[in-house]
């Protein structure tokens, strides 16, 4: 499996993540989230740098109730409005969305 992108064949898992994170870039994530009928905002690109730095710091990407702490109080806001906002970025759920965008692997605890 894998996406095309400029000529290139990116390999995916069956969820479609990417398989090697060095091929991640901004372009890429792009076309990931079209696939994810997302249109790239200012604020899902946050999402995106955050979990990517916590990413590059743990090896692993957040639980989505670690992301919605942090962005709550990134946003000083309560963990309800945070949840709600994640959601609104990425209806389908932030942590398998925004970490599919991301370059990221799925989850642990995602199903």
């Amino acid at each position: 499996m894998g996406i095309e992108f400029n000529g290139v064949c990116y390999e995916t898992d069956e969820n479609g993540y990417l398989i090697n994170l060095d091929d991640w870039s901004e372009d890429l994530a792009k076309i990931l989230a079209e696939g994810e009928e997302i249109d790239m905002t200012e604020e899902h690109w946050n999402i995106v740098r955050f979990l990517r730095r916590y990413y590059d710091e743990y090896q692993i990407a957040p639980a989505v109730k670690v992301l919605t702490k942090a962005i709550a109080a990134e946003n000083n806001m309560d963990k309800k409005a945070a949840s709600e906002f994640l959601y609104g970025l990425f209806p389908k759920g932030p942590g398998l969305q925004a970490c599919k965008v991301a370059g990221l692997p799925k989850p642990t605890g995602c199903v």
